[in-house]
């Protein structure tokens, strides 16, 4: 596919003219089980066309349905290279198959998994999450010259169990199904050791993302990150899918879209 070479000019008052960026042909989500759109449809199974990235859901407005209304050409050219579980280690894998499909738009969250694992001494090191994000930066920054980067923040889970961990079925799903054990394992405990070792967690999540935004900023101008938008997030409970009391429902991943989109590129509003 070929990168659209119509662009939108915006003109700013005693700046002149700013280009805004061309609207892609292709686009492809990378990542773990969020921007799959797990459990946002049903029980336990990948909901893609409920992704904030390249889902097709009208309700939820994903970047893909967001840029289809601006680029025609790009109906139908959304791929979902997203996997539940994945972790950092699967994402090279994940770039070579944006690579096959020559996306001229990739999204990526990922690195949630590398810290919801069943104890802190399985989390993935903080220096090994920046080698292989950075390696697959490279990649994609060598063989996708002209593709447009974002990378959305790592959700803070810290915050999910706090505003989970007074709702008893919430609770019982994430015991039952040893949900993200790092973080939320006793989870109406205040013991000084259950309230350092959230502590521990997300303080491994914030270096991942801190780690992401030095990999976008390696990338160059065609790598954007939400500046920590997701992680920020104040998301309610109501966000959340009712199967697991983890992922985004429905209504969290429209949340993501808007959230996202909007740190995201300046695409054209219209194609010229």
């Amino acid at each position: 596919m070929i990168l659209r070479v119509l662009t939108a000019v915006i003109l700013v008052s005693g700046s002149g003219a700013v280009e805004t960026e061309p609207v892609p042909g292709v686009m492809a989500a990378l990542g773990d089980s969020v921007s799959a759109g797990f459990n946002a449809c049903g029980w336990y199974v990948s909901c893609t066309s409920r992704s904030w990235s390249a889902g097709d859901n009208a309700h939820v407005r994903s970047h893909y349905l967001r840029l289809a209304e601006r680029e025609p050409e790009l109906r139908g050219n959304n791929r979902n290279f997203a996997v539940p579980g994945a972790t950092s280690a699967d994402l090279m894998g994940q770039v070579d198959k944006a690579v096959a499909v020559k996306a001229e738009y990739v999204t990526i969250m990922l690195g949630a998994q590398d810290a919801c694992v069943r104890t802190e001494a399985a989390m993935t090191p903080v220096e090994v999450f920046g080698q292989r994000v950075r390696e697959a930066m490279d990649r994609l920054r060598a063989d996708l010259p002209q593709a447009r980067v974002f990378v959305a923040s790592i959700p803070d889970l810290r915050r999910l169990w706090k505003v989970g961990k007074d709702d008893v079925i919430a609770r019982t799903f994430w015991g039952l199904g040893r949900i993200c054990q790092t973080m939320l394992a006793n989870p109406t405990s205040t013991k000084r050791a259950d309230v350092r070792r959230r502590a521990r967690v997300r303080a491994r999540v914030m270096a991942f993302n801190r780690e992401w935004e030095r990999a976008c900023a390696a990338y160059g101008p065609r790598c954007r990150t939400d500046g920590g938008a997701v992680f920020s997030y104040p998301f309610s409970l109501d966000l959340v899918s009712k199967w697991d009391y983890f992922h985004p429902n429905a209504d969290g991943q429209r949340a993501l879209a808007g959230i996202t989109f909007e740190k995201g590129f300046d695409w054209p509003t219209d194609t010229l």
